[in-house]
């Protein structure tokens, strides 16, 4: 299989300008680029650096504070860590205590990960990891500005501990942490264990005295509230989607659709029969795959024999817990919005065949009449779940329209009506008989969308006329 050279968490560092290095959203790994500076900090460290208490990480700070560490300009910055070394240290084997007890991982750390502190520039700088083969291993060094947002150290952290133990197997090439897995990961401790890890240094004076203000989640409250506020007024993203994202996805400027839908995917494998186990079968097994996706596929086969059976799967994980909580309905406006993103597919075109993908929309009509039936399957799957959650939350005019495209989908697909009772083999060799066509189905989409564009037009409130007044 050909590796990919444009997606993925760690990628080379010589295919990449400075700019693309400092973004988050990619840890960078390379090879003989720090062995000095690592070399140089394995002695025991100095006056500006702490060591934790397993010895794994070891950090060091700038000689001087960054100027957004200043107590004043940050004050209101509660989303902000301010770190310094010896919290830092704690912070890194808290998050590792936790990460380990999720994932069920036992035994020893084998791979030094060094925290490298700088200056910061601005509150949105990213972090770079870089990773380094060494004797029987790799380390690894952390370049982080010393403030910064919870998710973006969460995520550091989280992804550098996944690839040391991921690469305990790797032999000439660093691995590639699949980015849904680091999401999912650190959303999930954001949501559980933050207070317990995000060990800031102070960021006010209160009567002459340091302090640091903290939030704690009570225990019993629902770690998914945050995704579940998101996903409210946005589909989740399907498997593919979540396997290979987009920069403003990683980035979070995506309303955080993508960490919200991470974070729920990650979650429910979790609660699958020996999750923890096979989530780590998968880490083992990611330095002899060059796509996460297939790796996945090879650790959970037991669970989902197919691509399709996984996405079958996943899409009822997310009607379930949209009805768990339904929420507010839309409004017509944001009804006919939402109908209308639904019913759209995303594609990429190349106008030839050495040009870069563009990205377009298609109809589902078009879906039905260009491409292949498994391509079509695992598509209009995806829309009726889609349609399955927005018939919650629909204005009244297009909720009969949404059920009906449900059912003009689901009878193309051969579904059954929810509750129904299941077939006999005559009726399933009756109903196969008489199974909408291609063009039939086409054709019932397409009255349905002239609907859909009359309620549009009815739900438009009027403009209204001035009168012209002439002098």
């Amino acid at each position: 299989m050909k590796r990919p050279t444009d997606r993925g968490l760690i990628k080379s560092l010589r295919r990449f300008s400075s700019q693309a290095i400092q973004r988050f959203s990619i840890i960078v790994a390379v090879s003989g680029i720090f062995c000095g500076q690592a070399g140089a900090q394995i002695s025991p460290p100095d006056k500006n650096s702490a060591r934790s208490i397993s010895g794994q990480f070891i950090v060091s700070r700038p000689d001087q504070p960054s100027l957004l560490n200043v107590p004043p300009r940050i004050a209101a910055g509660t989303n902000l860590v301010r770190l310094e070394p010896a919290l830092l240290a704690v912070s890194a084997e808290r998050i590792k205590e936790l990460l380990w007890h999720k994932l069920e991982i036992k035994g020893q750390w084998r791979g030094q990960i060094y925290l490298v502190l700088h200056r910061a520039q601005s509150p949105d700088e990213g972090v770079t990891i870089l990773s380094q083969p060494s004797t029987g291993g790799w380390n690894y060094r952390v370049e982080l500005p010393d403030v910064l947002s919870q998710t973006r150290f969460a995520r550091a952290l989280t992804g550098v501990l996944l690839l040391e133990f991921a690469n305990r197997n790797a032999q000439s090439r660093s691995t590639e942490i699949p980015a849904w897995l680091a999401d999912g990961l650190s959303q999930q401790l954001l949501a559980t264990g933050s207070p317990e890890f995000l060990l800031s240094s102070p960021d006010k004076i209160v009567n002459g005295l340091p302090v640091t203000r903290l939030e704690k989640t009570r225990h019993g409250m629902d770690s998914l509230a945050g995704a579940r506020q998101v996903l409210k007024n946005h589909p989740a993203l399907t498997f593919e989607e979540l396997s290979w994202p987009s920069g403003a996805q990683l980035d979070g400027d995506d309303d955080g659709v993508y960490r919200a839908s991470a974070q729920l995917f990650v979650s429910e494998v979790l609660k699958l029969k020996n999750g923890p186990a096979r989530l780590r079968a998968m880490l083992e097994s990611l330095p002899q795959f060059y796509n996460g996706q297939v790796a996945f596929q090879s650790a959970f086969r037991e669970d989902f024999p197919s691509p399709l059976d996984l996405e079958k799967w996943w899409a009822l994980q997310v009607v379930n817990f949209a009805a768990r909580d339904p929420g507010p309905g839309w409004t017509l406006a944001v009804s006919r919005i939402k109908l209308d993103e639904i019913l759209r597919v995303p594609v990429a075109v190349r106008t030839t065949s050495n040009s870069l993908p563009t990205r377009s929309e298609i109809s589902l009509q078009a879906v039905i009449r260009n491409l292949e039936p498994a391509r079509q399957t695992a598509i209009l799957q995806t829309k009726l779940r889609d349609l399955d959650l927005a018939q919650l939350r629909v204005a009244r005019p297009y909720a009969v329209l949404t059920a009906e495209y449900r059912r003009a989908i689901g009878s193309y697909l051969g579904q059954r009506p929810a509750g129904a009772p299941a077939p006999s083999w005559a009726t399933r060799i009756y109903r196969s008989l008489r199974k909408p066509s291609a063009a039939s189905t086409i054709k019932k989409l397409d009255e349905l969308d002239a609907r859909r564009r009359n309620i549009d037009t009815a739900a438009q409130p009027e403009k209204s006329v001035q009168p012209v007044i002439n002098h």
